[in-house]
């Protein structure tokens, strides 16, 4: 399925193992399906919620092919073939095309932080590779660097590049990024708690966490937003955002896959470096769950 003009809900996937930390692949597939019942919109598997940087290239390439035979079309599916190294990048750009991803997730290169000129660089190469329709990622909470906007700019013009996913949770950031909005570059709130804010500014739609445990209210707030009911959205938006906070409250995904494990998912453990979630944020995650309907 070709990823033009959508609109709505995209769930970030967590990746389940098992005990012994082996991709649970039966667990997957039960998850997929609960978001396409859900009415999800696109989904994107191997971002930071699914733990791609402490998978093997092998594991993410059985995982990106598993998905995809799963989903069968029914959705979009973006792969997240981003890395910090440019070669890899490019090299994993074609591999996912290759293996029928409908588009690409590209994050900004990290920890050997890139002046402007090779930001946009290592961004145009893998698009520059590829047939697909790839999506910046901004995330510097994780970068420690933001995409500079007037490289943000360059990029938007690239026949290739449809769009980001902005996830600094910088509003004054994210307002200069709506201005490049149109019709061949769309902007992606990565921030569950202003979906409805970046909705505003003309965001297309949220690629979510939250989604994870409540998908299809995900996908209602923005269908609601952008048809026209954006008093409801609001409504939704606020009504959850306590639990949208405390999925956030340790570094993700340790609280999702805490949320999802609580909800009988059955997503198991997490790998090292990140751990358990501290008995005091589970006890209050758990309240928050209690609160949603969802325990």
């Amino acid at each position: 399925m070709k990823f033009e003009n959508i609109t709505g809900s995209i769930i970030a996937m967590v990746t389940p193992y098992h005990e012994d930390g082996s991709v649970n692949f039966e667990v997957l597939t039960q998850l997929l399906e609960r978001q396409i019942q859900a009415g999800t919109d696109a989904i994107l598997t191997l971002g930071t919620t699914g733990e791609y940087s402490t998978m093997t290239h092998e594991e993410d390439a059985t995982v990106v092919a598993h998905t995809i035979k799963v989903v069968d079309g029914r959705v979009p599916v973006i792969v997240g073939s981003g890395s910090n190294c440019t070669a890899t990048q490019l090299e994993k750009s074609v591999e996912y095309q290759d293996m029928g991803a409908d588009a690409l997730l590209l994050i900004a290169p990290y920890y050997n932080k890139a002046n402007p000129e090779g930001m946009y660089r290592h961004f145009a190469s893998a698009a520059d590779a590829v047939h697909i329709p790839c999506l910046l990622y901004n995330v510097p909470g994780r970068t420690g660097c933001s995409i500079p906007l007037p490289v943000a700019e360059r990029l938007a013009k690239h026949p290739n590049i449809c769009g980001i996913k902005e996830a600094s949770g910088d509003m004054s950031y994210a307002m200069k990024i709506a201005r490049l909005v149109g019709p061949d570059f769309s902007l992606w709130s990565g921030n569950d708690d202003i979906t409805v804010p970046l909705l505003s500014v003309g965001a297309s739609g949220v690629i979510s966490v939250y989604a994870n445990v409540m998908p299809a209210m995900c996908r209602q707030i923005v269908a609601d937003y952008l048809g026209g009911n954006r008093a409801r959205a609001a409504e939704n938006q606020l009504r959850y955002l306590e639990l949208i906070n405390d999925l956030f409250m340790e570094v993700n995904p340790i609280p999702v896959k805490t949320a999802m494990n609580l909800m009988g998912l059955n997503v198991g453990p997490l790998r090292l470096p990140l751990c358990e979630m501290s008995a005091e944020h589970t006890a209050k995650l758990k309240k928050s769950l209690e609160e949603a309907g969802l325990l």
